[in-house]
């Protein structure tokens, strides 16, 4: 048997610590999201956590761990009798993969004893499993949208209803849902944050004697697990003792209409949208009231009920980070907080302490005062100075018009203000180099990949995916999942005499199965080549660019696309982004792009080309779409001939960045040596079929110019080619 960490045993996490015990005393609070970098304990602490859960008794041969004192009436193993045969377990641990597939997740009939044998038998899938225990989920936000959306309906209803295939079934799904998560790896959608009860940041601490505990005993429960864990024992019984007084507890601690009313002024004040804020709230106030030993909801419960409920639910922006402002939260509080004779006086003052209420070993994983800091990693303020901050603040020190005037210095001139003492300018750019700010991002038209693709789940270009509408059937390459019941039935009809049919039914045979073939949309990678030349710069184009590409960039997130990001500029080009999940890293670390120097574009498409070469080894199923920003100037490094040859046949879209009312088309030039289309900065946004039209005619005419200079027969074949990818 392997032997878990013990919970107890863990240095600092406080928040964390709290937030599991929280959903471990009520699940009504809606589980918990790790967010955190990679190497702090995340999935320890959850493991260790189960390990505490007090043991369940289930009926025997129960297949969805039904409670004999009240089993489940709509069982699918049901009913059950009263005197049915009973036997006590510990509470399960499941952990749902990134892989999982809908069928493993809520279950499915299986379909090959449904038309071989004629049996209708449903096969129960993980939330079945994971009733009265744990769900655990690594890396959640890696799992597909809809797999997500069904995960959390089933953990907010209590229940797991199954309606596909001709089956229909409901079971119960009562579990504590932990999700863990690397937001370096993409964001979960706002809408699906929303639905997770509590949310805690993690951090490695900083403080090297807290860090050498955490390796000291790591090395001890490494050497000796058992030995271990036997030095940990009573602190771990004492754990799970005051867990299960206080579940018994938190059916009756009452919830004053005073901190009812402090918990609805908190989720107005911070404008978190719907009430399902409040209601978590109040469900994790009643449940701390319960760990600490009270009998009545105080202010300090509502506040670390709040500290926990609502920091991912202020999300006004996909590339906002979840946060709460703790001083904002104190003064909501403070100016809603009505004293009442009822509330308990605290023993000390921060709560219930190692003396408190639940005995003198009772550990206490949230206290405020403790050397950990308020989330046991890091102390109070450490993720502001660990976050580089919001870009646009460095911007605001920048001139309004975010590029010299028409009569100013030249865009590969040095900054205005010169440079800093250090050699960076006060923006923290290099001499001759300015960061601007970007402007409003907007809606910007679709682009997509021409064809057919079999990559992952998204919402871009066409593909064949496991979700979708049915266009057509196959033979299945391993056990049958998506059944196509016509195909089946006419594949095996042409052979009921010969099998010897002689009632009404069908005759099936293994080789007569089909399966779906389904079409929906996937996800692509979408690499950026922007220009970050000092060119850039002039009129306020670069403040334009980067709202474009921001926008590219919210449809790429919304669109469930990896980005990259390549800029070139000066001596060459750079990988600023390798190609990633994370969108908003995307955005933060274009935000904080620099402009100057001379344009080596022909440098940004030979990196372009190489990135591209070694994802197509990585994940050849991922189809790329490739987006060049620039106007099209070259003014350092080799030709262009080269390395566009090298991307040719990659579909993308040239960005025309050129304004001002003479306009060489250059850009329109790249964009046909790639053999994709050019938009013009101006009309990206999403428009109507004019701007369409505009478009397309000013970049026939541009072409025609192009054939008439070059002459009909070397440039024919270029124009037509180009046509059909517009």
């Amino acid at each position: 048997m392997i032997t878990a960490y013990p919970f107890s045993a863990v240095v600092g996490l406080d928040d964390l610590k709290l937030a599991l015990i929280l959903n471990a005393v009520s699940p009504r609070v809606g589980g918990v999201l790790v967010r955190g970098e990679k190497g702090t304990a995340k999935s320890t602490i959850v493991r260790a956590l189960a390990a505490q859960l007090p043991p369940v008794d289930v009926v025997a041969g129960c297949r969805f761990a039904c409670d004999p004192a009240a089993p489940d009436p709509s069982c699918p193993d049901g009913p059950h009798a009263e005197d049915e045969q009973r036997r006590s377990r510990p509470a399960a641990l499941v952990e749902l993969p990134v892989g999982a597939s809908e069928d493993r997740l809520v279950g499915a009939l299986d379909i090959e004893r449904a038309l071989t044998e004629g049996v209708k038998a449903f096969e129960p899938g993980l939330l079945a499993a994971a009733h009265r225990g744990v769900l655990y989920v690594d890396e959640v936000n890696l799992l597909h949208d809809h797999l997500v959306d069904l995960l959390l309906d089933a953990a907010a209803l209590g229940t797991c209803f199954v309606e596909r295939e001709s089956v229909s079934v409901r079971h119960a799904a009562r579990f504590l849902l932990v999700g863990t998560m690397n937001p370096e790896e993409g964001e979960l959608r706002p809408q699906l944050l929303d639905r997770f009860g509590l949310t805690v940041e993690v951090r490695a601490s900083r403080d090297p004697d807290e860090r050498a505990e955490v390796v000291r005993r790591r090395l001890a429960f490494d050497a000796d697990p058992a030995g271990f864990a036997a030095r940990w024992r009573e602190e771990e019984a004492a754990l799970a003792e005051r867990i299960l007084r206080a579940r018994k507890r938190v059916a009756h601690v009452v919830l004053p209409d005073v901190r009812l009313r402090q918990i609805a002024a908190v989720c107005a004040g911070f404008e978190v949208d719907g009430l399902r804020a409040d209601l978590v709230t109040a469900h994790a106030a009643i449940a701390h009231a319960a760990w600490r030993g009270r009998a009545t909801v105080t202010s300090e419960d509502v506040r670390e009920a709040a500290r926990l409920s609502l920091p991912h639910r202020r999300r006004r922006d996909p590339f906002d980070a979840p946060g709460l402002d703790e001083d904002q939260l104190d003064d909501l509080l403070s100016r809603h907080d009505t004293p009442d004779p009822d509330d308990d006086p605290d023993p000390g003052p921060s709560g219930p302490g190692p003396e408190g209420p639940d005995g003198a070993d009772s550990p206490n994983p949230n206290s405020a005062d403790g050397p950990d800091g308020a989330d046991g990693a890091t102390p109070e303020g450490a993720d502001h100075s660990a976050d580089p901050g919001d870009p646009r603040g460095a911007d605001r020190s920048a001139p309004e018009s975010d590029g010299p005037a028409p009569d100013g210095p030249a865009p590969d001139g040095p900054a205005p203000d010169g440079p800093a003492p250090d050699g960076l300018a006060p923006d923290g750019s290099a001499p001759g180099e300015r960061v601007i700010a970007a402007g409003e991002p907007y809606r910007v038209r679709p682009f997509r990949v021409p064809g057919l693709g079999e990559g992952a789940a998204g919402r871009r270009s066409r593909a064949r995916t496991p979700n979708g509408r049915t266009v057509g059937a196959r033979l299945p390459s391993g056990r049958l999942q998506r059944p196509h019941l016509p195909a089946t039935l006419r594949a095996a009809a042409p052979h009921q005499r010969e099998r010897g049919r002689t009632g009404p039914g069908l005759l099936i045979r293994d080789t007569d199965l089909r399966e779906s073939v389904r079409e929906g949309r996937e996800g692509n990678l979408v690499l950026f080549v922007v220009d970050a030349s000092g060119s850039m710069a002039a009129r306020r184009r670069m403040r334009e660019v980067k709202a474009a590409v921001l926008s590219l960039l919210l449809d790429a997130y919304q669109r469930r696309d990896k980005v990259g990001l390549i800029t070139f500029r000066g001596p060459g080009a750079e990988l600023v982004l390798p190609p990633t999940s994370s969108v908003e890293a995307g955005a933060a670390r274009l935000r904080e792009l620099p402009t100057g120097g001379r344009t080596p574009l022909a440098a940004g498409l030979r990196r372009a080309a190489e990135v591209l070469r070694v994802e197509r080894m990585r994940d050849p199923s991922r189809r790329p779409l490739l987006v060049v920003v620039t106007d099209g100037r070259a003014t350092a490094g080799s030709d262009v001939a080269g390395p566009a040859a090298r991307l040719a046949g990659t579909p993308g879209v040239v960005v025309d960045c050129e304004s001002g009312p003479v306009r060489l088309g250059l850009a329109l030039d790249l964009a046909e040596r790639l053999g994709v289309p050019a938009a013009r900065l101006d009309a990206l946004a999403e428009g109507g079929l004019r701007d369409l039209v505009r478009e397309h005619r000013h970049q026939h005419r541009h072409a025609d110019r192009h054939a008439d200079r070059r002459g009909a027969g070397s440039a024919g074949g270029h124009r037509n080619d180009y046509r059909k990818a517009v």
